[in-house]
């Protein structure tokens, strides 16, 4: 008999992976994350909070109020009657811009360092005509944007791209998009930063939804998954400490090619059978509402929304068995993953509550009590939008990064 043979020694341990000298700027990056998280913090508070000696603190905030990323302010009074001083981030240090691109609309945002959006605009996309004419209108369309807002003088600290393709987002580029066939490889953080002058991070667009939902929740709803239903149908997943899981190649959460049983005869853009994406998201639903029309009838999105709100039967009967197939899918991640919280997002949900319920049910129903005791499911809000949420959030990491710090002190 064969013995197995022994693995080598010392086996990896989880800690041996961590350097045990921080990087040069990684401690002003963590001081200067931790006064970006509220809207004012002494040097008291994060002498408490780091361990440092109050007198190191102010050494190592020194140089962040000399190239003007934090200010200082008093607050009022202390307990010893003198005036308490407070740390902020620096709102007008510099900008950030974020273009959250879906498969046929995007929405361009320009925001401070304090998460204020300071500009907004919405416009059509049709990713058909390849990835030149889309983000040269994104840049000409952001220039326009600073100069009417007076905004043009500050500098730009980084730009975030958020695209419906999966992305590999260290190189920035999407890897075999279904939907959009031109854009693969295409160096879309190289071509914008020729553009923008600024540092540009692309990722897929339901990755940034998710982060923008999680950040604005109770740190105790993470891990969390948004599901995105519109046109192709994906998934961003956060896990418990709040981070972005992307996969080994940016692949991670792409559900839409997962394959439902039952199906075999419908054919999905990817060139697989029986995927998801080609039974239950909106083009499906469209496609199945021009066949029971008997093609006397386009559909559209539009026309789809306005049959749910007066109640037709057959659109009501689709957009359910939708929610069933999806919901079966959803259940299965639930087993994987077990978050804290679901949202679905995309134009579906916010024209269908039938959708949401009926994911909710079958999700309860199919996944074990252990994974869903504790469960949320619910849409995301139509009040604001999750994916300029999320890229804001992702573009201030990396300006506060231990690299992004580096920069702005060297004053590159």
């Amino acid at each position: 008999m064969n013995e197995r043979p022994h693995p080598p020694w010392p086996s990896r341990l989880a800690s041996s992976d961590r350097a045990f000298r921080l990087d040069e700027f990684e401690v002003h990056s963590k001081l200067a994350l931790a006064i970006a998280s509220g809207p004012g913090i002494s040097r008291a508070d994060l002498s408490r909070d780091t361990g440092f000696a109050r007198s190191t603190v102010s050494q190592l905030v020194q140089p962040l109020i000399d190239a003007g990323l934090v200010t200082e302010h008093a607050s009022g009074p202390s307990g010893r009657g003198r005036p308490s001083t407070r740390l902020s981030i620096n709102p007008r240090a510099g900008l950030i811009l974020v273009a959250d691109v879906g498969a046929s609309h995007g929405r361009l945002v320009v925001a401070d360092l304090g998460q204020h959006s300071l500009a907004e605009h919405r416009f059509d996309v049709d990713l058909a005509l390849g990835p030149n004419v889309v983000l040269d209108r994104i840049c000409d369309d952001f220039t326009r944007m600073l100069a009417a807002r007076n905004l043009a003088k500050l500098p730009v600290r980084a730009v975030v791209v958020g695209l419906p393709s999966p992305v590999d987002f260290g190189r920035g580029v999407c890897v075999r998009p279904p939907i959009m066939p031109d854009w693969d490889e295409f160096p879309v953080s190289t071509y914008l930063q020729q553009r923008l002058h600024a540092p540009v991070l692309v990722d897929n667009d339901v990755n940034l939804m998710a982060l923008g939902e999680a950040r604005t929740r109770p740190a105790s709803q993470s891990p969390l998954l948004f599901v995105k239903i519109s046109t192709g149908i994906g998934c961003g997943i956060v896990t418990a400490d709040g981070r972005l899981h992307r996969g080994t190649d940016g692949a991670a959460g792409d559900i839409g090619h997962i394959r439902v049983p039952g199906h075999d005869d419908t054919v999905c853009r990817c060139g697989n059978i029986g995927c998801i994406e080609a039974v239950a998201s909106i083009a499906a639903l469209l496609r199945k509402l021009g066949q029971a029309a008997d093609g006397h009838a386009v559909p559209t999105m539009e026309g789809l929304a306005g049959l749910i709100k007066a109640r037709d039967q057959t659109a009501i009967r689709l957009t359910r068995s939708a929610a069933v197939q999806i919901g079966e899918v959803i259940a299965m991640l639930v087993h994987m993953f077990n978050p804290a919280t679901i949202v679905l997002g995309g134009r579906l949900t916010r024209v269908s509550d039938d959708l949401l319920a009926g994911v909710r049910a079958v999700v309860y129903q199919r996944a074990l009590p252990l994974a869903t005791r504790s469960l949320l499911v619910e849409s995301t809000s139509p009040d604001w939008h999750a994916g300029t949420l999320g890229g804001i959030v992702l573009a201030i990491e990396h300006v506060l990064s231990g690299h992004g710090i580096a920069a702005m002190l060297r004053g590159n």
